[in-house]
């Protein structure tokens, strides 16, 4: 069983077989495993290996949020899931409502004809209920198929993702690691990516959202309408009041979101930028830094953070991937993931590019669990040629000196 085990962590690239050495005039070092990348990040999300070569082997340069999403759902950890007697026809008629109500912008299983749909396979279970998740149809689901969601799908979603961003930033692709941090924010906040940002704010409806489309603004105010967490916040009380209409208790969850959503100041230096050549390496030193209240500067900064989802069960902390790469070659250069209280310094180092130029590069900072408060800048780097001419033409007139000697 033991040997069985290491050839499939050697087949699934987890571990590498470190021979043993049995030569007279070397100690005898035993072999062993020696953990590859694939089983470090195994290892750290705590994951089974099946997965990890699921993701190694699925994920490309091309991949989207929708490929992510069935990469996601075809996780070994969504095995667990037991189908209950009745589930099977249940998980259909809930797939054939989800069909008809069109699942967003994305084109996933969904829109795939039923009979070619496994509904007693516990990946295709896990894959219906994030998507009537995203499109909140939570009322039409069993307290069974609520308590999966809960305790089992999105609860294992999270880490998921996270393994999946470092899957697809060891390949140095920038747009599929997007992706699935998108992806995050969906799981977390119940949402399409492309619905509107208000329907995050709790008892935020189509209707609500219709009327702060259509605010034109008064006197006072700056005409336009109201798109963004923030421009709820910058309402007057009677204005904000006649365009929700919703009662006391409700417009207090309201409140709680709104101040919950980050407003990150995001100021970033790229260290000895005259001074950068071919193959040299580079650091960007980014710095987030959270705009609190006078009021919430008394709070405990384990206090600050803390996510506001109704639709995620338990409680969560804010999370921000900071990744800096090129939009134009889909070349991811360097990421890392963060928590942020109030204020959090970053480090992102990498190689210069082998050709010298100037390149526009783009900063990202990712938020794993709202939507709409992502930011990115422009990041401009300009490549010297390196001094491997110079050096090239010294050893040429070396030689030919030592020849003439």
């Amino acid at each position: 069983m033991v040997k069985t085990m290491i050839s499939d962590l050697k087949e699934s690239k987890c571990v590498q077989i470190k021979e043993s050495t049995n030569d007279e005039d070397e100690e005898d070092d035993g072999g062993g495993l020696v953990p590859l990348n694939l089983g470090m990040i195994a290892a750290y999300y705590y994951i089974q290996y099946t997965t990890i070569e699921l993701m190694a082997s699925s994920v490309s340069a091309k991949t989207k949020v929708r490929g992510v999403l069935e990469i996601l759902s075809a996780s070994s950890e969504f095995g667990t899931l037991a189908i209950r007697h009745g589930e099977e026809s249940r998980l259909k008629i809930l797939h054939a409502k989800l069909k008809r109500k069109g699942c967003g912008s994305l084109n996933t299983q969904a829109n795939t004809p039923a009979n070619q749909l496994q509904f007693n396979d516990s990946n295709t279970k896990a894959l219906v209920l994030l998507q009537a998740h995203f499109h909140r149809q939570h009322s039409s689901l069993s307290t069974d198929l609520v308590y999966d969601l809960n305790h089992v799908v999105l609860k294992e979603s999270i880490k998921l993702l996270q393994a999946i961003v470092d899957v697809i930033s060891s390949n140095g692709w920038l747009k599929p690691a997007l992706a699935a941090m998108e992806l995050s924010q969906m799981v977390v906040q119940g949402l399409w990516k492309n619905d509107h940002v208000l329907l995050q704010i709790p008892h935020f409806t189509d209707e609500i959202v219709k009327r702060c489309d259509g605010h034109k603004g008064g006197k006072d105010e700056d005409d336009g309408p109201i798109d963004s967490v923030f421009d709820i916040l910058t309402l007057d009380d009677d204005v904000r009041n006649d365009l929700l209409r919703l009662p006391d208790s409700k417009m207090a969850d309201v409140a709680q979101f709104c101040n919950a959503y980050p407003n990150i100041d995001v100021s970033y230096k790229v260290q000895d930028e005259d001074d950068v050549t071919a193959g040299d390496a580079v650091q960007i030193l980014v710095q987030l830094e959270r705009e609190v209240d006078d009021d919430e500067e008394e709070e405990e900064e384990e206090d600050h953070g803390v996510v506001s989802a109704p639709l995620f069960p338990g409680k969560k902390k804010e999370s921000w991937w900071v990744v800096v790469g090129d939009t134009k070659t889909n070349a991811l250069y360097s990421l890392k993931r963060i928590t942020l209280d109030v204020k959090q310094s970053v480090k992102l180092e990498f190689i210069a590019p082998e050709e010298a130029g100037d390149y526009d590069l783009t900063l990202f900072c990712m938020s794993d669990c709202y939507i709409g408060c992502d930011q990115e800048y422009s990041v401009p780097l300009s490549v010297a040629a390196g001094d491997d001419s110079d050096d090239s033409d010294s050893n040429d007139s070396g030689s030919e000196e030592d020849e003439k000697k």
